[in-house]
């Protein structure tokens, strides 16, 4: 066709290229793109700068082939929870999920476990380091649940991808020789995940530290059985540019806590859930960490009002707080979030069986900016609290409310008069609730109407 020659024959590759990379992550855009000729074959192949790859059938022969393919590539994304495509899976023929099933079930037959039997339809090693090579310019990997990968495959493909910033080991059964090749090699290091990673020890985390601490920006470390206290003083020691970290370990005490606190001043993400945690350590969080912005306590059996007094007392930024399950937090130290952080935009309380009215009445009277409030199986909460919600929080943009029994028609009544910006409400097994404060909200917010979702569940 005459228009397709003239689209060719004008347009230079590299604006082709650039064309191609505005279509961000439109796969079938991109798809369709490239079946038009051989030239934007190709040329669409450089443009691509992000891969998203299941892992589990035949990859390591997938993944030869793509690295010849996409030679500009960035960013990976591995999940050997996925299959790999369809496509790919009908050319595989003997090696494709057929057969790969037939194995996972012959040997789950005769031995009664699956461990072992995906050995050769795991990323490997050896993959890994065709991978390094293949995209030497990688920034960001994520390799999840690729538990055939060993500190081998990890130190081969640190040593090729020396640019890598971002690195997803959750549930890769890597050691500490990897961690600490990762340390040596990948100096721009910012973003690390550790979820799950149950071969590491202290003695990983603490070279990974020495190496590339400086350039480290968010780190994630949960049901890691052997990182203690002594992987978190390093943390602090030779992370002083960590902003975010979050943490899930019954391993972790205070003292790790501590030293976190104090050597990250810059710490603006915090998400805890670590039973041995205490006042001591929030106190020190709120006094340290005074860029905090975003907090998330989680099942903390031994935090009082005392450490969310502290909070409140010196991180003046936070503007988003979460509180799970933590028993002994009560209407005073929610108060104090109140009169303290009077930025805040989002709150979450859950499962906190002795915050009740007075601590939520506190919210509405101070913090004005609140955009999104979630209450969930909070008992002791009334109509009062979000009757002065309404009153003060004209901003409120959603609103969750699930097993909140003492909430009834009244207090949503008090949200549809005063939070005329409200676009989400999310009512479940609030059975004080009926036809009078759902119609308040579809009388006072008839110019929002379309904006508004209500979802009402009764089990």
């Amino acid at each position: 066709m005459r228009g397709h020659d003239r689209i060719n024959r004008c347009l230079p590759d590299e604006l082709l290229i650039e064309i191609f990379r505005r279509l961000h992550d439109s796969k079938p855009s991109r798809d369709a793109c490239s079946l038009v000729c051989k030239r934007w074959l190709n040329l669409e192949r450089l443009s691509r700068s992000t891969l998203h790859i299941g892992a589990s059938g035949c990859p390591d022969h997938y993944l030869s082939r793509i690295t010849r393919r996409f030679v500009n590539v960035k960013t990976v994304h591995i999940d050997e929870r996925l299959p790999l495509p369809i496509q790919f899976r009908r050319r595989c023929g003997s090696e494709s999920t057929s057969s790969y099933t037939k194995k996972r079930r012959y040997v789950k037959e005769k031995s009664g476990s699956e461990d072992g039997d995906f050995e050769m339809s795991c990323i490997s090693d050896a993959m890994l380091s065709v991978l390094g090579e293949g995209f030497s310019k990688l920034e960001k990997l994520s390799l999840i649940w690729c538990n055939n990968v060993t500190s081998s495959g990890l130190a081969s493909l640190a040593q090729k991808c020396c640019l890598l910033k971002s690195l997803d080991l959750q549930g890769c059964y890597v050691g500490d020789p990897g961690l600490a090749a990762v340390g040596q090699c990948c100096k721009r290091l910012e973003d690390l995940n550790l979820r799950f990673c149950e071969g590491l020890t202290d003695a990983g985390v603490v070279e990974l530290a020495l190496g590339c601490g400086k350039s480290l920006n968010t780190l994630g470390v949960a049901a890691c059985a052997k990182i203690t206290d002594i992987s978190l003083e390093a943390v602090g020691l030779h992370c002083k540019s960590l902003e975010t970290l979050s943490l899930d370990s019954e391993y972790v005490s205070d003292k790790g806590m501590l030293a976190v606190a104090k050597g990250c001043p810059l710490l603006k993400v915090l998400k805890i859930q670590c039973v041995n945690v205490t006042d001591e350590a929030l106190a020190v969080v709120g006094t340290c960490c005074l860029s905090l912005e975003f907090l998330a306590l989680y099942s903390l059996q031994k935090f009082t009002d005392k450490g969310l007094r502290a909070i409140g007392s010196g991180c003046k930024k936070l503007k988003n707080l979460t509180l799970s399950d933590c028993y002994f937090l009560s209407d005073k130290g929610l108060e104090a979030i109140a009169t303290g952080c009077k930025e805040l935009t989002h709150l979450e309380v859950n499962g906190c069986h002795n915050i009740g009215t007075l601590g939520l009445e506190s919210i509405g009277k101070y913090c004005q900016q609140l955009t999104e409030l979630a209450l969930l199986f909070c008992q002791k909460i009334g109509n009062k609290a979000l009757l002065e919600v309404g009153r003060g929080c004209n901003k409120l943009q959603a609103l969750h409310l699930v097993d909140c029994s003492s909430i009834g028609d009244e207090g949503i009544c008090g949200i549809a008069r005063g939070c005329r910006n409200l676009k989400k409400l999310h009512i479940r097994r609030c059975y004080e609730i009926g036809n009078k404060g759902i119609s308040a909200i579809g009388l006072e917010m008839r110019p929002l109407l379309p904006l508004v979702r209500v979802a009402r569940y009764i089990i």
